[in-house]
């Protein structure tokens, strides 16, 4: 059976730049850019050039792609040609082979936002895409507010769509531009669009997240025979974001009936590099990935519960719906205090761990996990933790370098400005083969912010190791959380750390005291000593 070609657009450097809080600087971009190249995706939406210095910038210097770039615009103003409309000259003159306009197809919007007439709207949208195919470039319409439109007055959005489409338009890409449309009614309307006489080979999908329901919407758009897809990586967007591409690719490319009947120009290759890209986007936004994210999030593939763990281990399909290698991604049996031996040995066995059966350390195991978690650990969430716990009880666990006191101190203090100023600093003296080092480290960064105590105490444990210092200087801190286990006068600090290194692997570890810097000190230890299992042998 011959599978139809569905058609990818991205439009995380735009869309995704909506999103609060997010702003790509143009180097940045580009290397965006090269991901989603590398993914496999049929379109790039590189911007707005002529909205903000940066997007003209990225035009000015766009690299070359396999993907179509595009710009994106709006249709011409009232009152003026396509040909003496600045703005939409500003997106021609990016020079990119695409061109995707964006153009009011809600009556409401035609007569209060612009305050036109609905007929002034339809030669806007039917001139603008005409002036681009005239250009000798790919024109793509986005039609705005098309589902509220549709309620609203059917016949008139149609008509939006037809002087697109009459005027040349490859894609009319129908946007649910406040996210409120559910995929039932999605998938209703884009069926009476295809009967009303826009082919479906033509038409495209453009939802929003605001009820949680983007990527379903999308999904009904294609059922209903819709073949181009709007998203961004990890569903970046204004509001609630847009339709994720991390879900959906996956989602088209191994679930039935996608899989059978459609293609994409995402090989199998580059599907099993989609989690490195995914939490190479949030490395870039300097933000810790959602753990919960389907398909590449970290804890997409974990299985805590017992039953699951002793299925897993005789056949993984029982509780997995695909094999996460297959998205780059990888299985997770956490230990906690509900683990048995199913949980126990799988999880020995992913760290290199080898342990007979009836070893008597697998029970000496498990009573050390139940009481560690019943005083505030949890290793459920520090597997790096787990595991330097398990060598050591099995004897497994080298000796890299002992510890031999720590101090930090906190000083406030006037600056030269006259302000009141932290800074922090940690002096941390370790023994290694015998010799005894000591290292002194500061809070203040290269900016001149005090980074806090724990910041210091992790630069100078790292200072100096020795003969193993090479091998742990590609580790970084990403990410630091704090709870309270206790109440009151008996509270208990618990102190998760994940750690990262320059092969991009993570790792997360725990530490417990009533004092958070002992807490956080535990913490660093495990996950310089994790590394060091991993890389120094």
């Amino acid at each position: 059976m011959t599978r139809e070609r569905l058609s990818l657009y991205d439009t995380t450097l735009r869309d995704g730049q909506q999103t609060q809080g997010v702003q790509f600087s143009v180097e940045e971009k580009r290397k965006i850019a090269a991901a989603l190249d590398a993914l496999g995706v049929d379109y790039i939406e590189g911007g707005w050039p002529g909205a903000n210095p940066t997007d003209s910038a990225f035009f000015d210097a766009a690299p070359e792609t396999r993907a179509r770039m595009t710009a994106f615009g709006m249709t011409k103003r009232a009152g003026r040609s396509a040909e003496n409309d600045e703005v939409l000259a500003a997106v021609l003159n990016a020079g990119t082979p695409a061109v995707c306009l964006v153009g009011k197809t809600h009556d409401y919007h035609v007569e209060r936002a612009l305050g036109i007439s609905r007929e002034e709207n339809l030669e806007n949208i039917a001139r603008s895409v005409a002036h681009v195919v005239g250009q000798g470039r790919e024109a793509i319409f986005d039609a705005e507010h098309f589902f509220d439109g549709h309620a609203s007055d059917p016949g008139y959005a149609l008509a939006c769509l037809e002087a697109a489409l009459a005027a040349g338009a490859r894609w009319i890409v129908l946007c649910d531009t406040n996210g409120g449309a559910l995929p039932g009614r999605i998938g209703r309307v884009v069926g009476e669009v295809i009967a009303r006489g826009i082919p479906g080979d033509r038409l495209g999908i453009h939802t929003h997240d605001d009820t949680e329901t983007a990527v379903a919407g999308s999904l009904a758009a294609l059922e209903a025979g819709a073949r181009q897809v709007q998203g961004t990586l990890n569903g970046l967007g204004e509001r609630c974001g847009n339709a994720n591409l991390t879900a959906l690719i996956p989602t088209l490319k191994l679930k039935e009936p996608w899989a059978s009947a459609f293609e994409t120009g995402v090989s199998d290759a580059a599907l099993a590099g989609l989690t490195r890209t995914s939490r190479m986007l949030d490395e870039i936004l300097n933000r810790v990935p959602q753990k919960q994210a389907a398909y590449v999030g970290a804890s997409a593939f974990a299985h805590k519960a017992g039953l699951h763990a002793s299925a897993i281990l005789k056949d993984p399909s029982t509780y997995e719906h695909v094999d996460p290698v297959r998205v780059g991604n990888a299985r997770v049996v956490p230990m906690s205090n509900q683990a048995g031996q199913s949980n126990l040995r799988r999880r020995l066995a992913e760290a290199g761990l080898e342990v007979a059966p009836d070893d008597p350390a697998l029970g000496r195991i498990l009573e050390e996990v139940k009481a560690r978690e019943n005083e505030g650990y949890s290793y459920d969430t520090a597997q790096a933790s787990f595991e330097i716990l398990a060598r050591r009880l099995l004897g497994r666990l080298p000796d890299y370098f002992e510890v031999k006191r720590y101090r930090v101190t906190v000083e406030r203090r006037k600056n030269k400005y006259d302000r009141m100023v932290s800074l922090s600093e940690a002096v941390v003296v370790v023994k290694v083969d015998g010799e005894k080092k000591l290292s002194v480290s500061e809070s203040m960064d290269d900016a001149g912010s005090d980074r806090g105590p724990v910041n210091a105490l992790a630069r100078a444990l790292a200072k100096d190791l020795g003969p193993y210092q090479s091998v742990i200087d590609d580790m970084r801190l990403v990410d630091f959380k704090v709870r309270i286990t206790q109440g009151g006068t008996e509270a208990v600090t618990r102190v998760i750390i994940d750690s990262e290194d320059g092969q991009g692997r993570r790792w997360s570890t725990v530490g417990v005291s009533a004092n958070i810097v002992d807490a956080s000190f535990e913490a660093l230890l495990d996950a310089i000593t994790w590394k060091l299992v991993r890389d120094a042998g």
